[in-house]
């Protein structure tokens, strides 16, 4: 992966952290603005943190409508990685392009510190370098970060490997301590803890690295041919 578009919608305020990350591991790196409907040229994309339309209505909720999102579904629909972190996570559900939502914390708090999580799946561009039960302190920065779907939702996830990351002490009340999760493809992730601040012990832990790392050396899923081989079954 050599070119990533970072969304940026207005509120949005983690994109220079999102870009830096994926600058140290050797990337090129855009941003772009959410009215951009051409995302032609680039090899993953990534919808940073931060508080989308100001998180009005509620996080997400505005942002799913901006122009941009169109060619975000288009380019995951045809395999290409995308990547939502914490406000970005939140976009990616309210656009249905991950199953489940983020409520607000339990006991209505906001968080944000370092927190350990374990490796739950690493059928996804985010965690596939990384190993099954791997711990990892990356940190949190949020207020609605809890993880929340019903019950045949979270039995699809289960049983088709798409939790990817939960939470070791359940911070936030998440159902089932769920802190990251796939699309049954596993080529559009979300997550709530900030991966891109976790890219160096000076800083606290470099734990971010094996799933960023993943991230851009992940291979581009061909989802166009493998439902045309399904079909022909």
């Amino acid at each position: 992966m050599t070119r990533i578009g970072v969304i940026v919608f207005p509120g949005s305020n983690c994109e220079y952290d999102a870009s830096l990350a994926m600058t140290q591991l050797g990337v090129d790196v855009d941003l772009v603005w959410h009215s951009q409907t051409d995302l032609s040229g680039f090899d993953g994309l990534i919808l940073p943190g931060g508080f989308a339309h100001g998180d009005y209505l509620r996080p997400g909720a505005l942002a799913r409508f901006s122009p941009v999102m169109d060619a975000v579904a288009s380019f995951a629909r045809e395999g290409g990685p995308v990547l939502g972190i914490c406000n970005g996570f939140q976009v990616l559900t309210e656009a249905g392009l991950l199953p489940g939502a983020l409520q607000k914390n339990r006991g209505l708090t906001f968080i944000s510190e370092p927190t350990a999580l374990v490796v739950g799946s690493t059928n996804s561009v985010l965690t596939w370098l990384a190993s099954p039960g791997q711990e990892l302190t990356i940190p949190i920065n949020h207020f609605s970060g809890a993880y929340t779907c019903d019950d045949l939702t979270y039995e699809a996830l289960e049983a088709n490997d798409q939790v990817v990351l939960r939470y070791k002490d359940n911070p936030n009340g998440s159902r089932g301590d769920i802190a990251g999760v796939a699309n049954r493809e596993g080529n559009v992730v979300g997550l709530m803890p900030h991966p891109e601040r976790a890219m160096s012990t000076l800083l606290g832990s470099a734990d971010g690295r094996v799933l960023l790392e993943g991230f851009v050396s992940a291979p581009r899923r061909d989802l166009r041919a493998s439902a045309a081989n399904a079909a022909a079954l």
